[in-house]
């Protein structure tokens, strides 16, 4: 197989500065790389990417979605909302034990959230 997985998920944000203390504070690690031109964090093994763009938030597309995995989407759902972001689509189940949902950072992008017991790593 030539795919070798999902690496990095990007974020467009106005400010490089205010978006990397939010998502230092959402995630819970701080950056590895830290450069005017792009910030990256490395969340359990995966890249999570912001770059500056002054895209305003009503101009972003939502027809993109990442999802990060989480053990528990309504808890961190509700931690990201007091945490600044607003709520796009409510912890909803899908099928099975998978649960997901899908937040606004502070500059409209969508953020996604996981839980699925049956997704495991090679």
């Amino acid at each position: 197989m030539n795919i070798l997985g999902l690496r990095t998920t990007i974020y467009h944000v106005p400010d490089l500065d205010e978006a990397k203390e939010w998502y230092t504070k959402v995630f819970g690690v701080s950056p590895y790389f830290d450069e005017e031109f792009y910030v990256g964090f490395n969340v359990a093994g995966y890249e999570l990417g912001l770059v500056p763009d002054a895209t305003p938030s009503d101009k972003k597309s939502d027809n993109i979605e990442s999802f990060w995995g989480v053990e528990n989407v309504e808890s961190e759902h509700q931690r990201f909302i007091e945490l600044g972001a607003t709520e796009h689509v409510a912890p909803t189940n899908v099928g099975g034990e998978i649960v997901v949902s899908n937040l606004k950072d502070p500059w409209g992008n969508v953020i996604g959230l996981i839980y699925n017991p049956d997704f495991k790593l090679p």
